[in-house]
């Protein structure tokens, strides 16, 4: 027994030592194979790192100066040394072991990316194109729901002035009280002439800077509404203009009432041409993406949705500009014109404007393709 003993004793000992050998052994190669990873990175970097200084130098000119800065030449190789830098990011992803290597590639790789393949005009440019030729042509192409909107907003004020005009007590109903503004059946005739329609001028900076504010926030909201709940089929959009439109045919009815309606009218042209077509512009926007939801024709929903969403996201957001105006025109120059055929001259040149901006900008060979 005690051979066996012995013998398995020094079995034991040789293995034990065999897997300290072996554990060395791995160290060593992990060692070889880092050193080996270390010398590789080096020798990569050295290979090309001119090619990203080139292009690190061509890319700081052009985000300081514009692409007219390079030489036709240098435009040449642009492309050439931003697909090799994109290829030395790929491979150093896998062999580079110096983090802020590859922070200066990534960084760089976009850099050029922007430069190679952003947009060649500058914000104003883009802006300039939408408006002379992107934001006529998205209102163009939506006629008929322009014409949907249009009629549910006066079918909506014929209601709420029949309502009222046969009953005055309809219109605590349709007008909420903060809207209201403390008008209503009880207001007699000198209280609407002299606290709203001809008002003394509040000063500059409360009617341009805090009410014109305020109006541009509000009928933001509204105007957006009526675009956002077009993805609801359309019908609440309808709803929300046939809401507007029993609230605006009560204050008419409230108005003429005391034979006011024609000062009434004016007082809402000065700025109510721009403020109405601007709400009328978001729900046909808000109608266009119902119909493409509704009826998708061969494509599908979202195919169609993508295709003229677009449109119809432009409609809206030129709308936002016109609340905008409308704002100072109701905030300011409503009460510091204090006269009816003044107003009236104003929503004339106003709407003689619009007509013209929605009709003739931005025709041309490309028209025909947001249509």
């Amino acid at each position: 027994m005690v051979p066996d003993q012995n013998v398995r004793s020094v079995a034991q000992d040789g293995g034990e030592e065999d897997l300290t050998f072996l554990s060395s052994d791995a160290t060593e190669k992990k060692k070889e194979k880092r050193a080996g990873l270390v010398l590789r990175s080096a020798e990569f970097r050295k290979s090309r790192e001119h090619i990203w200084r080139a292009l690190d130098d061509m890319i700081g000119r052009v985000e300081k100066h514009g692409v007219r800065e390079l030489s036709p030449e240098e435009v040449r190789r642009l492309p050439l040394l931003y697909r090799a830098t994109m290829s030395s990011l790929s491979v150093a992803r896998h062999i580079a072991l110096d983090r802020n290597l590859l922070r200066y590639l990534e960084n760089l790789a976009l850099r050029a990316y922007l430069v190679v393949y952003g947009p060649r005009r500058g914000m104003l440019s883009c802006l300039a194109d939408f408006l002379c030729r992107g934001f006529p042509r998205a209102v163009r192409s939506m006629g008929p729901h322009l014409l949907l909107a249009a009629v549910t907003l006066l079918c909506g004020v014929l209601g709420g002035y029949l309502l009222v005009r046969g009953n005055p007590d309809m219109f605590s109903l349709l007008v909420p009280g903060d809207l209201a503004g403390g008008r209503g059946p009880g207001s007699t005739r000198e209280e609407l002439i002299e606290q709203e329609l001809f008002a003394p001028w509040p000063g500059f900076v409360h009617t341009f800077v805090v009410f014109a504010n305020s109006l541009f926030r509000h009928n933001t909201m509204v105007g957006i509404l009526c675009f956002g709940l077009g993805f609801a089929l359309g019908i609440p959009t309808l709803i929300l203009l046939l809401y507007n439109g029993l609230t605006l045919g009560a204050f008419l009815a409230l108005h003429t009432k005391f034979e006011l309606g024609v000062a009434f009218l004016g007082w809402l042209s000065i700025h109510g041409v721009t403020e109405i077509l601007a709400i009328l512009l978001c729900a046909a926007a808000g109608l266009v993406v119902a119909e493409k939801i509704v009826f998708p024709g061969r494509l599908s929903r979202l195919d169609n949705l993508a295709l003229h969403g677009r449109k119809a996201a432009s409609a809206a957001a030129g709308a936002v500009l016109l609340f905008f105006v409308a704002g100072i025109l109701e905030g300011g120059f409503r009460q510091l014109i204090a006269s009816t055929p003044g107003r009236f001259g104003v929503a004339l040149l106003t709407g003689c404007w619009w007509l013209f901006y929605f009709c003739r900008c931005g025709r041309g060979g490309s028209d025909g393709e947001l249509r």
